[in-house]
Order: structure tokens, then C-alpha cells, then sequence
């Protein structure tokens, strides 16, 4: 994509790209904060934009820090209260493999009650960048620390497959982190139907720019994260 070339104001995608049209924003209980490396602004692949066109309880910002959750969020909000979508240091191997979605304690365990840890949750925040992006986005924000922590240990792998090699098998875009996690807080699977339906027509479109030759296959590869 080049600068001439038009982009949508809601998605930030090419207009050959934007799905937008076919969208229909939903609502949801739990909220979303997306924190965007800035880095990560210009991927074709990227779902950031996209999850917050489809999602109206969601909030999509740029940069490295916030000094906290509500000035990220641009409201009052208790970090107590939300949960960080991030698996770190935590081996996949060992999150219980009944759930998808798994609240982990400080030093990335399965804590035992896991639905008492997931009740009354208010919100996600979810890093959009690479491995390595997302750990520089943990430890500039030291108020994670005070959220709940979250890792996801899907049962399907990325809807990416082939446009996008990952190290792990767990490894999803934002929008599928975003929906997995979210459908679960809500108790409404229909969220991640909507929301993957929206990324397949997305993907469609890409496919067919590539055999078109408008793009070139971009495969990153991201490096395993380092512990945390």
C-alpha cells in the first residue's frame, strides 16, 4: 500500500481491504482496551482497527505507556476490576485444558477457582504488536500489575493460517484474542462468531489482493517472548 493510497477512517485499511460496510458493531458487558505498539500501525494482516470498528465497548489506543488504566481508557476505571490479556512466561502446556480462557496468579499458575477469578470482570486489555512488542508494552505500564491476568489456550488455531507463520500454536490476531476472551466474560458465543465472520471477509479480500498482486505475502515470524 502506498500513500496515495485511500484508507477507511474507521479500520485505517485500504479501501480494497475494508470490510466496514458488512459490520454490524456489537455490544458487549466487559469492555476492551486495546494498546497498540506503535510499531504495529501499518500491518495489512493487522486486526486492531477492525476490533474496534466491530465492537462498540472498545478502545483502541497507540503508544508505549499510559500512567493508567483510566487515563488509557479516557474514563474513570479501577484496574482491579479488568484483566490483562497477556500469556507471558506461562507454558500453554499447563493451563487446564477444559478452558480456553485462564486466569493465571502473579507467577503465571492457574489459579484453582477459575470462575470465581473470571466473575464480575469489567473489561480486557489486549496488546497489539509482536511478542517482543507486547512484553515492552507490559513493563511501561506498571498498573497491570494490579489487573487480573489472563492467558487464552485456544482449542482452534488462527484464522490466519498460511498469511501469518506464529512460534506458538495459541498464538491468535487481537480480534480472535478479543473475541475468545470476551465471548466467555459474556457467556455469548454469538460474540465470537460475529466478530471471526467479520475477520474471514477481511482475509477473503486480502487472498484475493495477493492473487491480484496488489500485495505481497507479509509472514512475519515473531520471536518466542522472552519470561517475564
Amino acid at each position: 500500500m502506498t500513500d496515495a493510497t485511500p484508507a477507511c477512517p474507521h479500520c485505517a485499511k485500504p479501501e480494497f481491504l475494508c470490510v466496514c460496510a458488512d459490520i454490524e458493531p456489537l455490544k458487549t458487558r466487559a469492555g476492551l482496551l486495546i494498546l497498540q505498539h506503535p510499531q504495529e500501525q501499518d500491518r495489512l494482516l493487522g486486526t486492531a482497527g477492525l476490533t474496534r470498528r466491530a465492537l462498540e465497548n472498545c478502545v483502541l489506543k497507540v503508544g508505549l505507556s499510559w500512567p493508567s488504566l483510566a487515563k488509557a481508557l479516557g474514563r474513570d476505571a479501577d484496574p482491579g476490576q479488568w484483566a490483562i490479556l497477556h500469556l507471558g512466561s506461562a507454558r500453554a502446556a499447563a493451563l487446564p485444558r477444559d478452558r480456553e480462557l485462564v486466569a493465571l496468579d502473579k507467577k503465571g499458575a492457574a489459579l484453582e477457582n477459575q470462575d470465581k477469578a473470571l466473575a464480575g470482570l469489567r473489561g480486557v486489555v489486549v496488546f497489539d504488536g509482536s511478542w517482543s512488542q507486547a512484553k515492552t508494552l507490559w513493563w511501561r505500564n506498571p498498573w497491570v500489575l494490579k489487573a487480573r491476568r489472563l492467558a487464552l489456550n485456544p482449542r482452534k488455531k488462527s484464522l490466519y493460517g498460511a498469511l501469518r507463520r506464529e512460534p506458538r500454536r495459541e498464538a491468535l490476531s487481537t480480534l480472535e484474542a478479543a473475541a475468545l476472551a470476551l465471548s466467555r466474560l459474556d457467556g455469548k458465543p454469538e460474540i465470537e462468531t460475529a466478530l471471526l465472520k467479520d475477520f474471514g471477509l477481511m482475509l477473503d479480500k486480502y487472498r484475493a489482493a495477493q492473487a491480484e498482486g496488489r500485495i505481497a505475502p507479509e509472514n512475519r515470524k515473531s520471536p518466542p517472548p522472552p519470561p517475564a
